[in-house]
């Protein structure tokens, strides 16, 4: 069975494919998710997926802060709590923020998730009619993008270059989209170590977009789950802390914790988050108290500053593994970015080489990357890829590079060798 026939459409399988809403036909299987399945086999190196290296958190002490929660507060840590969140969490999740700069959030403006990923559903839910336009980086986080398009959103992507989004081009788009009739909603950002490409955007360009969001009327919507993480001092300031009736937070625990806890927060004006609130009681009803009220404790228990600068200095030395073996192995006509803190490095390929088309070959070679289409909603993106230095030690990604830097030197040459043949193209095998 092909992928159309479980998916639906022409010679499908499923019963049900006429009865689906249409805002079904915009979910999609994220490029990512798709590469786990393979990624993970240990022969293996995976740049692809940006998964926390958790074996580096004090394993016996966060289950000595779960042992205590359960003795001490068991009844409530395994009862219905209320769709906002845990009071205490809330209060312990504004003390996290102040270290980017926010310093006036309350905590009846923040609203706790299931991870920031269900903060931007709901964020989606409450905001977005079918048809609403909403304006991304480009390239963006792949899951925002399936998320935008489950609820029917048109998403245009605005250039950015090694400072960030580009102001000019964000004016440009709006004037378009305006003299078009376009609905603009909002513009979603991970401005800080962006997801793909690695890049923050600057403190000057920060106050351009938020002026430019604010005179269009314009939500402007801060993913920022790698804020903290910093290879070169104090953290990046957000974007929300010279704009708090005009920007969104997403903030996530994933990162600087544990992905498993599934634990994230919406920041929001008042109105936006009582509107949350509810879009999340009808979805979940209530979140986990036991994850919730876990975090919390290790928050007041833990040295979780110490843990933060821990992780910096381990991803610190990922990143440095994988720019020097780069430097060192790629061929000419490759260019990457240099991210000053996160997960990702953003990689250029060569004039003519396809990262899609050359993923099997990647694979073969026992390496294995996100090509760039998958962070793009129009098919951008075919002459890139994403590579991850967060979760393999420094000896794997140097030698996952290198297996890397083997196979587009390879593609390179089957594509001088047959020039101008198509038959022979190696795109086309």
């Amino acid at each position: 069975m092909d992928r159309d026939q479980r998916a639906g459409g022409p010679g499908s399988t499923d019963r049900w494919w006429d009865s689906y809403a249409a805002r079904a036909s915009g979910m999609v299987a994220s490029e990512v998710r798709a590469l786990f399945a393979v990624a993970s086999r240990p022969e293996i190196v995976s740049l692809a997926g940006g998964m926390p290296a958790v074996d580096a958190l004090p394993l016996e002490a966060v289950a000595s802060t779960v042992a205590d929660l359960v003795r001490s507060r068991g009844p409530v840590a395994l009862q219905y709590g209320s769709a906002q969140g845990d009071p205490e969490l809330r209060a312990r999740i504004c003390d996290v923020m102040g270290m980017e700069g926010i310093t006036d959030a309350r905590p009846d403006d923040v609203v706790v998730t299931v991870g920031s990923q269900q903060a931007l559903d709901l964020l989606t839910r409450v905001f977005i009619d079918p048809g609403d336009v909403v304006l991304t980086e480009g390239p963006t986080y792949v899951t925002a993008i399936n998320t935008f398009a489950a609820y029917q959103a048109r998403v245009v992507h605005v250039p950015m270059d090694g400072d960030g989004l580009v102001p000019d081009a964000l004016r440009e788009t709006l004037t378009r989209l305006a003299s078009a009739g376009a609905r603009v909603k909002m513009l979603y950002t991970v401005p800080t170590f962006q997801n793909p490409a690695g890049i923050t955007l600057t403190a000057p360009r920060r106050a351009e977009v938020l002026e430019t969001c604010r005179r269009a009327g314009v939500l402007v919507v801060e993913d920022n789950p790698y804020g903290l993480l910093s290879f070169t001092g104090a953290p990046v300031r957000a974007m929300r802390a010279d704009a708090p009736d005009d920007v969104v937070y997403l903030g996530s625990f994933s990162k600087t914790l544990a992905p498993g806890l599934r634990v994230g927060w919406a920041l929001a004006p008042q109105p936006v988050a009582a509107r949350l609130v509810l879009a999340a009681e009808s979805a979940i009803l209530s979140h986990s108290m036991f994850t919730q009220l876990a975090v919390e404790r290790y928050l007041a228990t833990q040295p979780w500053p110490e843990q933060i600068k821990t992780f910096r200095e381990m991803y610190r030395d990922r990143r440095d593994a994988m720019l020097e073996t780069l430097a060192d192995t790629m061929p000419a006509g490759t260019t990457w970015t240099r991210p000053e803190g996160g997960f990702f490095v953003w990689l250029t390929l060569p004039d003519g080489v396809d990262a899609k088309a050359m993923l099997p070959r990647a694979i073969a070679a026992r390496v294995a990357y996100v090509p760039g289409t998958g962070f793009y909603a129009d098919g951008s993106g075919r002459d890139a890829m994403r590579l991850s230095y967060c979760y393999p030690p420094p000896e794997r990604i140097q030698d996952g590079v290198k297996r890397l830097a083997e196979v587009l030197r390879a593609e390179i040459g089957l594509r001088r060798a047959f020039a101008g043949d198509p038959a022979t193209d190696p795109s086309s095998q």
